[in-house]
């Protein structure tokens, strides 16, 4: 990790953190900014959490992994949000139960676990934390749903979606998004490309019917 470039008061994205004590400027220069490229490996799951990310700039993306070597994306972290893992692990007092890498370059603060815990007995920012837990609930909730109850090809057409008709993207990184296996992910793709919704290239999907996938992904006739 080096050194951040100058960016805009942390307040800005997250004003809980105007409240808190200690503050920011008092922690300096042990809290300080530091930037990562991507596919920078944050944390991972069943170690101790070392610290709080608060994104300023870039993305993380979190995510489960099976014991098969599969991987299922829960939910991503871009600037102005928290990153719901690290913060129950800091709880709980409790191993870690998802990884942490970023997607792009990121600049971020990495709050360690005593000043988190300090900043909790603040009401604004724990109940920034709290609404979190609420936030990222709902949205968990949704991906079950989608797991347990919806067909993969509704959910492979639903990725596959409101990216572009131009997919520069691999099958073995939509079975990892889809937390499957790449042959089930090419298979269906291939079913698709029959059908004349899509074509593939090498590592490329073109859409050719965005309206077709659209019904599959709404679980309708295409």
């Amino acid at each position: 990790m080096t050194p951040a470039p100058a960016l805009p008061a942390p307040a800005t994205l997250y004003p809980a953190l105007a409240q808190v004590q200690p503050s920011l400027a008092g922690l300096h220069p042990a809290i300080a900014p530091v930037s990562v490229p991507a596919g920078t490996v944050l944390f991972t799951e069943n170690t101790p959490c070392q610290g709080f990310p608060l994104v300023l700039h870039g993305e993380i993306k979190v995510s489960r992994s099976s014991g098969d070597g599969r991987s299922l994306e829960l939910y991503r972290v871009v600037p102005g949000e928290l990153c719901l893992v690290s913060s129950a692990c800091l709880f709980r007092v409790q191993p870690l139960s998802a990884h942490g890498v970023t997607t792009r370059a990121s600049t971020l603060l990495m709050i360690s676990p005593d000043v988190f815990n300090r900043w909790l007995e603040t009401p604004a920012f724990r109940n920034e934390v709290l609404g979190l837990f609420a936030e990222r609930m709902a949205d968990l909730t949704g991906l079950i749903d989608a797991v347990a109850f919806q067909r993969l090809d509704q959910r492979l057409a639903a990725a596959l979606l409101g990216r572009g008709p131009n997919l520069a993207l691999t099958h073995q990184a939509l079975a990892d998004e889809l937390g499957t296996v790449r042959e089930i992910v090419s298979r269906l793709l291939r079913r698709f490309e029959r059908e004349g919704w899509l074509e593939l290239a090498r590592e490329r999907i073109h859409i050719l019917d965005s309206a077709a996938l659209r019904a599959v992904a709404a679980g309708l006739p295409a």
